[in-house]
């Protein structure tokens, strides 16, 4: 079971960091190179979608690798669920006003406001880039060390 959960919690955590690395580095740069009408058009379901998708693995990742310490693993796997873990309240806290501002009724998608608010999204997103990306590290090197 030990090895399972450290399985999983690794896993999860690194598709997670490579969607978010994705987001960051390719798919919103070249949202960020259309219209800011396109950008903005094309950022909610891109948004959705991935939520759906990156919610359930971070969730997983988390209790995965909290199991894992839990079954006998280090102290280390707590450190990395923690470090996963962390990218839900970033997303709630730091994330979701922008997200809420984006997503209103009524905003006018070709303006600079909007313009600025998927800029301001795009590096907030980047926290959960790096939260993901040193959590996979961790797990990932807790593998190799066993």
């Amino acid at each position: 079971m030990l090895q399972f959960s450290q399985f999983l919690a690794t896993w999860c955590c690194c598709v997670f960091t490579g969607a978010a690395i994705y987001i960051n580095f390719v798919e919103h740069p070249a949202r960020m190179g259309c219209d800011t009408k396109t950008a903005a058009t094309v950022w909610a379901p891109s948004y959705k979608r991935a939520t759906a998708m990156q919610a359930p693995l971070a969730v997983l990742s988390c209790l995965a690798g909290i199991l894992a310490w839990l079954l006998g693993g280090s102290v280390i796997w707590l450190a990395g669920a923690c470090m996963i873990g962390l990218v839900l309240p970033v997303t709630f806290l730091v994330i979701m006003p922008t997200n809420k501002r984006l997503l209103a009724e009524g905003r006018d998608l070709a303006s600079a406001e909007t313009r600025a608010l998927l800029h301001t999204w795009g590096r907030l997103h980047a926290i959960r880039s790096v939260l993901s990306l040193l959590s996979s590290v961790i797990y990932v090197g807790s593998l190799v060390r066993a």
